[in-house]
């Protein structure tokens, strides 16, 4: 029999605030937390703006020299990692660390720092690039520093699926307790790419918002005069645990994992299929993972990107498993304020839906100010709305046309 999984601990790094509760008292006020961009001078780009983490110090969650030598996504990391853990007063020990794992999304890693070495070797050598270079740019130093620092000795991966790493991360970390082999992990998501590359890179596809003027209101997914997505950075960790191991030590418990979808559309490099055929049947595979029917979720919190292709084919793949249930059910793009974080996404959004299940709060899509031909379902317009939420799930897609889907549902004793 297949063990139950709940989440008992959250950690937030989040454009729109540091914390869990900051964040979400910001998400659920509608607060956008897109900004010009500071990281570098974007005058010579087509988009100037981001929503970039503000006011963070990574010395309050580690040494000085340990924040010397991370990088930004590193240590969003860390910082989440650190909130959630002490929120779920779990203890790792050399006596249970090894029955305790880590496993994060990051899709690009260290980007900036990437940059500003081979900068550094044009312009000087060879012989002036850091020890920490390497260490500092690759992905799975997030889930292997987490390890280090709180002593999870048990399994240990960094997923590289692009805008779905952080929800394949929790719901494979779900996975991995459900069959026995970890009684606890640590989980979720992280990226800070804000950098000229990245923004010229997407740019060069058409992809992101140029709406430099009304930075907080560029991000606007659903809505019919959408014109690309704004990028984020931030973490968002999760502390998964067996059922009867968190009972045991009085653990406070958010919501219960019940289902994980995923896919491959195997079509297109960077396109989603237009029928959305592998979004519903990552949904489809995470409801019948979870024992469930359509019409028993509240609300799905959507990859709603602000793209023109990924809304639309997104509402189809909706459709298309919900049926009828499709225009009951409320989906909303918390995207519209923390921008999108690309392979942290789905870290954040995980803990959004389950902050959604404990407050019974649906988060708004903010900057919905006209319907668009087809976009025909409820995206929680501008409002956060205060209604029983049982089951959520949670959307992630990325390119390469890789998904992601979990189900979350509000934690029953019995």
């Amino acid at each position: 029999m297949s063990k139950r999984v709940v989440v008992t601990g959250a950690g937030l790094v989040c454009p729109v605030g540091i914390g869990v509760e900051e964040s979400w008292k910001a998400i659920c006020a509608g607060t956008s937390g897109v900004t010009r961009i500071t990281r570098f001078d974007p005058s010579l780009y087509e988009t100037q703006i981001a929503a970039e983490v503000k006011g963070f110090k990574a010395e309050d969650f580690m040494s000085k020299k340990e924040a010397k030598r991370f990088e930004l996504f590193i240590s969003y990391a860390i910082a989440a990692t650190r909130m959630a853990v002490d929120d779920s007063k779990l203890q790792i020990t050399e006596e249970n660390g090894g029955r305790v794992g880590v496993i994060t999304g990051c899709g690009l890693g260290g980007l900036r720092f990437m940059e500003d070495t081979i900068l550094n070797i044009h312009s000087s050598g060879p012989k002036r690039v850091s020890p920490f270079f390497i260490p500092m740019m690759i992905g799975n130093m997030a889930p292997g520093m987490i390890s280090i620092l709180f002593g999870a000795k048990g399994p240990n991966l960094s997923l590289a699926t692009a805008c779905a790493a952080g929800a394949h991360a929790v719901g494979d970390s779900f996975k991995i307790i459900q069959e026995g082999r970890a009684d606890a992990m640590i989980t979720g998501g992280t990226e800070a790419v804000i950098s000229p590359s990245c923004v010229a890179g997407f740019n060069a596809m058409k992809a992101l918002s140029t709406r430099n003027s009304e930075p907080e209101r560029a991000s606007r997914p659903f809505e019919r005069d959408r014109d690309g997505f704004v990028p984020g950075e931030g973490s968002g960790i999760l502390v998964l645990e067996e059922l009867e191991h968190a009972r045991r030590r009085g653990a406070p418990i958010y919501a219960e994992v019940v289902g994980y979808g995923l896919t491959g559309d195997g079509y297109h490099m960077t396109a989603p299929p237009p029928d959305g055929n592998g979004a519903s049947r990552c949904m489809q595979m995470a409801l019948d993972d979870a024992g469930m029917q359509p019409e028993e979720v509240d609300y799905i919190n959507a990859h709603g990107t602000s793209t023109e292709l990924n809304d639309l084919y997104e509402t189809r793949a909706i459709k298309a498993v919900f049926k009828q249930h499709a225009h009951n059910v409320a989906v909303s793009s918390t995207k519209s304020m923390t921008g999108h974080l690309l392979g942290g996404a789905g870290g954040v959004e995980a803990v959004f839906s389950v902050l959604a299940i404990r407050d019974d709060i649906i988060p708004p899509t903010i900057n919905y100010d006209h319907p668009a031909e087809e976009l025909d379902l409820d995206y929680v317009p501008n409002t956060a709305r205060k209604v029983p939420v049982k089951v959520v799930m949670s959307n992630s897609f990325g390119f390469g046309g890789t998904n992601a889907a979990l189900v979350f549902r509000k934690y029953c004793p019995n």
